[in-house]
């Protein structure tokens, strides 16, 4: 079996694997046809230089991990879910970031995906916290989250850079410890 097809993990309809080199020519083509989808939030790379740099990054930087969500029926990819910013001692945390593409939204496959990573992330990977910062108009976004069982921690005002401008972020977090059921946890500061 090749590298690119050695899942991670796998729930009733997909599976993780580790994002390679040569998922370039679906990835890039799910990212073209998800572009409406993505925008304003995200930019994943569309074209194959854009591609190799983003994958060699991920591939290469021990403080990053790139993975895959597929669908189990016929392999395609689904989604991507990075851990970014990996950092052990006594923090043992990393910060994520994630898309679906346009054919996989609204099917509930990357909430499974989201679910097999943590358990890889906290499992595996020996990781203790996980953080996802979020633009507050991302609803499909937080919404995942707090499907996950992450907790709203803050609020971050010109947090990241982010198609030209500095964008505000609500920060989000998740802990080896926590309950990871698919209900979200509950908070005082978010609303149903």
């Amino acid at each position: 079996m090749s590298e690119r097809l050695i899942a991670l993990a796998e729930g009733p309809r997909v599976g993780i694997r580790h994002l390679t080199l040569a998922d370039g020519a679906e990835f890039t083509a799910r990212a073209g046809q998800s572009r409406e989808l993505h925008r304003p939030w995200l930019f994943p790379p569309r074209t194959d230089a854009t591609f190799r740099a983003y994958a060699e990054r991920l591939v290469a930087d021990p403080a990053k991990a790139g993975f895959l969500v597929y669908e189990r029926d016929g392999g395609d990819i689904a989604g991507f879910i990075n851990i970014n910013n990996i950092v052990g001692g006594a923090f043992h945390c990393g910060a994520l970031g994630y898309g679906a593409f346009a054919h996989a939204a609204g099917r509930g496959l990357m909430s499974e995906g989201l679910g097999l990573l943590l358990t890889h992330a906290f499992d595996e990977l020996g990781l203790h916290r996980l953080e996802s910062n979020i633009q507050p108009g991302n609803a499909a976004s937080i919404a995942l989250v707090r499907r996950a069982g992450f907790r709203l921690e803050g609020f971050s005002p010109d947090f990241l850079f982010i198609d030209g401008a500095w964008r505000d972020h609500e920060r989000w977090a998740i802990t080896a410890d926590m309950p990871r059921t698919g209900t979200p946890v509950s908070d005082a500061t978010a609303s149903d």
